[in-house]
């Protein structure tokens, strides 16, 4: 009888461990590897990074202001076709890759042609966090990020 007590004591101090973190942790977001190849078009740019969530609970990507474009749209590519999304989720301690031929921003309507070695301000706003504003340095046009995986 006191090793079931024990067990069942040792096994509501686990659940109720388990439930304090994923309660109470909202997401976590930061960003790594911004950069945006410096754009050959006079109105049309594209941007990448990473986007982490180390935080227990989903948030979604809603939106992209940046003060040198007159919108920034988020974008997949899926079976070789771009499309815009309105929202991208971000997973509980995961994380989304904006990357060349995968998810990523599109600055339209530039109001000027960013040039290497430049930076661009972007405000990423998500649905549950605050707004995380990014400076993304703008590389060479063929510039590609090394990857650690």
């Amino acid at each position: 009888m006191r090793r079931l007590g024990m067990a069942a004591a040792v096994t509501a101090s686990a659940l109720l461990l388990a439930g304090c973190g994923s309660d109470d942790s909202g997401p976590e977001l930061s960003v790594s590897g911004a950069y945006m190849p410096q754009p050959v078009s006079d109105s049309m740019a594209a941007g990448f990074l990473t986007l982490a969530n180390d935080g227990g609970t989903q948030d979604e990507l809603t939106s992209v202001t940046s003060d040198i474009a007159g919108a920034v749209t988020l974008h997949e590519t899926v079976d070789s076709a771009m499309r815009e999304v309105t929202e991208l989720p971000v997973p509980a301690d995961g994380q989304v890759v904006f990357k060349s031929g995968g998810t990523h921003l599109m600055f339209e309507k530039l109001k000027r042609k960013p040039k290497e070695g430049d930076t661009v301000s972007v405000v990423l706003h998500f649905a549950d966090s605050d707004p995380v504003t990014v400076d993304m340095p703008v590389k060479p046009a063929t510039y590609t990020p090394m990857t650690g995986h």
